[in-house]
């Protein structure tokens, strides 16, 4: 895989939101892969309206996307998103499905991505955003977080993460409009936490058990319970 030219990036010291700035910018006519990164958030959000703790000293960057691809396939490319920060922040990173990033079975990173308009049935443009936490991390979390440094990765930077992030994020892309989903699901499942073991998904009106047997072809989670396999499109994981 050959890395593309480095994708532009609009440095901010603070902002409401990435998703938000880049959502403005994505609407004024901002080119693919349009990258804005903030030192802090001060109404940055999560999965589900939850909110984003977002201090100085962690990373917190959106990308605008112009896929050129329909918007059943829009859920794909959250998965070249997960895949390039992994690679970023090195091998001790896993993939925690639908769209978070575990080192040592504990959060330090999460994404979050809001579709644009539809025009002439492809996706004009969406908007992937993700914090990584580099330096700290939230407590009380309902799953477990942590930081970067935390971990041991004490040569991890903000700057860093984001030229890299920038990099294998343009590479993955080309990967998909070139050879479509396969290659990101089997590396995907490559660096996959928790899959072939049990699992509880939370999903909006009830609460399933079982294992996690695969990820299918369009993304969603395969589950086995008790011999039946249902594939899961949206849900919260908890492992064990």
């Amino acid at each position: 895989m050959t890395l593309a030219p480095d994708p532009r990036i609009v440095r901010l010291d603070a902002v409401g939101s990435t998703n938000d700035e880049a959502r403005r910018l994505a609407e004024d006519g901002a080119p693919h892969l349009t990258l804005v990164a903030a030192r802090r958030q001060t109404a940055g959000r999560g999965r589900r309206g939850r909110s984003w703790v977002s201090e100085p000293g962690n990373l917190y960057c959106s990308a605008v996307l112009r896929p050129a691809g329909p918007p059943d396939r829009a859920a794909e490319l959250g998965f070249a998103v997960s895949l390039a920060m992994a690679e970023s922040i090195g091998p001790e990173a896993r993939c925690k499905w639908p769209n978070d990033l575990l080192v040592n079975g504990r959060k330090a990173a999460g994404m979050l991505m809001e579709s644009g308009p539809v025009r002439g049935g492809m996706m004009d443009w969406l908007i992937a955003g993700i914090g990584v936490n580099v330096a700290q991390a939230p407590a009380d979390t309902e799953f477990p977080a942590t930081s970067l440094h935390a971990e041991g990765l004490g040569a991890a930077t903000v700057d860093g993460l984001l030229e890299g992030f920038a990099g294998r994020l343009a590479a993955w892309l080309e990967v998909w409009r070139d050879a479509g989903f396969a290659p990101l699901r089997a590396a995907w499942i490559g660096r996959a936490h928790g899959i072939g073991g049990p699992v509880t998904l939370r999903l909006p009106r009830e609460t399933l058990h079982g294992r996690f047997a695969d990820l299918d072809e369009t993304g969603a989670l395969v589950l086995d319970s008790g011999g039946a396999s249902r594939h899961i499109s949206v849900g919260d994981v908890f492992f064990g």
